[in-house]
């Protein structure tokens, strides 16, 4: 089997990775590197260039200056389609099974190729307006141009992969697509632990975190809609209620570091891509009792995935794919969003009070890594996927 594996981008030059594309560009590298680990062919089409400055430079400046609002050039339907081109004049070069994509629906809206197509994405850019900040001040052409971009790969791919039931629910209700071609693959950690951990690692890492000092872990690179305020009363409160607790915080920061307790560490943005601040980031994670995370609008954050890689249970909310991702009681909990913060205190709490029961938890969710949340299984079931779809040509 051999596959064309299509991206805007390079997806192997993880310098172009900026701290607010990491997460999708990442995700775009481990699918590749796990098909490849599943001893299947690849040809990478990369580096497409987006045509239309001239126009498209032209609209941002009118809807910014006009109506303060934005318009996206990624979604303009003539980029879209030399994009298509592009693509089209890469594939005619090649010996392809199947097209799949993982960037978005941009650079196959418009594409007209003979193999079966896939997308594997986190969700439908519909689903997020409003929801997500980037997204919710949309010009009314980008809005339509997202609609009828996405309605067109959708209608044209063979298969679609998401990687959360509410995605895949999503899609089906905005755009009333076939089910039967919907997919859900939940994704791996985006970490390369050299070797992989052991359920003796894991234990030996849930022993040395002791009793001590109970450490909470935010990590997040939008402050306001990850939720970062709540982390930090949460701690609070735990503090007050007299637990020994300090949180770290990794990614954005606190506009107002002036008024944050010394048992509150701000650390910032760490760059994963250089292997010493890559082994401190995997360092300060083991050390970890929890992760919280009471995210406003997300997908499926993958530093959910990443902390119970590490036997670390993941506090978070019940909003979008996240309860693919964590089961209650099981790799941790998700809460509504209206949740006061005596609800997320007294369920850290109720664990902390109860060590063995903490152990059972963290142990709990290192296991839901190895079985269900891991790159190996996710890629594993993606390639049954695609000889059915070559099978059935």
């Amino acid at each position: 089997m051999k596959i064309a594996y299509v991206t805007t981008y390079n997806t192997f030059n993880s310098s172009a990775w900026t701290k607010h594309n990491i997460g999708n560009y990442s995700s775009s590298y481990y699918i590749l590197k796990t098909l490849i680990d599943q001893e299947i062919s690849i040809d990478t089409i990369g580096n497409l260039k987006k045509n239309y400055s001239w126009l498209t430079k032209g609209k941002w400046s009118f809807y910014k200056h006009c109506y303060h609002q934005d318009y996206y050039r990624w979604a303009e339907p003539k980029v879209c389609k030399n994009y298509a081109l592009q693509i089209n004049k890469h594939l005619s070069k090649l010996d392809v099974d199947i097209v799949l994509c993982t960037e978005g629906f941009a650079p196959i809206a418009y594409l007209k190729c003979q193999q079966p197509l896939v997308l594997w994405v986190d969700t439908v850019l519909a689903a997020l307006i409003n929801f997500y900040p980037y997204l919710s001040n949309l010009c009314h052409e980008t809005k339509r141009n997202i609609y009828v971009i996405e309605k067109l790969a959708l209608n044209k791919c063979n298969s679609v992969i998401f990687t959360s039931e509410w995605a895949a629910q999503k899609a089906i209700d905005i755009y009333n697509i076939d089910a039967n071609k919907v997919k859900v693959i939940p994704r791996g950690s985006n970490l390369e632990l050299q070797p992989e951990r052991t359920v003796e690692d894991i234990k030996y890492l849930i022993d040395k975190r002791g009793k001590d000092i109970y450490k909470l872990i935010f990590i997040g690179i939008d402050w306001q809609r990850k939720g970062g305020d709540i982390a930090i009363e949460v701690t609070k409160e735990l503090k007050r209620r007299g637990f020994n607790v300090e949180l770290k915080i990794i990614g954005d920061l606190p506009t107002n570091n002036r008024d944050i307790p010394s048992f509150i560490k701000t650390i910032g943005y760490i760059n994963k891509s250089i292997f010493e601040e890559k082994q401190h980031f995997y360092n300060l994670l083991a050390d970890s009792h929890f992760l919280i995370l009471p995210t406003k609008a997300d997908v499926t954050p993958n530093v959910l995935i990443e902390a119970n890689a590490f036997g670390v249970p993941s506090i978070t909310t019940n909003v979008g794919g996240i309860p693919s991702i964590i089961k209650d009681d099981v790799n941790g909990k998700t809460f509504p969003l209206d949740a006061n913060i005596k609800d997320y205190c007294n369920y850290i709490a109720n664990y902390l009070n109860d060590y063995q029961k903490y152990e059972t938890l963290a142990l709990s969710s290192f296991n839901e890594y190895v079985n269900r949340l891991n790159w190996s299984i996710g890629g594993k079931t993606a390639k049954q996927l695609f000889f059915k779809l070559i099978q059935s040509r």
